[in-house]
């Protein structure tokens, strides 16, 4: 099994909503609101194992 790619979000990109990597609406998995870990500013999907990567400024209410 391959390690997942991390796709690199910024601030325009929040709230961070995953729909399976590289799907198209009608065949993805349901919406996921993931919250990014605060000390890694990562986050992964429960359903497609997708990881995704902060870069830039954040503010705190996301």
């Amino acid at each position: 099994m391959s390690k997942p790619s991390v796709i690199v979000v910024s601030a325009e990109d929040l709230p961070l909503v995953c729909r399976g990597e590289g799907a198209e609406n009608w065949n993805g998995h349901p919406r996921v609101f993931l919250v990014l870990n605060a000390d890694h500013r990562t986050a992964s999907c429960p359903y497609c194992g997708a990881v995704y990567r902060a870069e830039g400024e954040i503010s705190a209410h996301h």
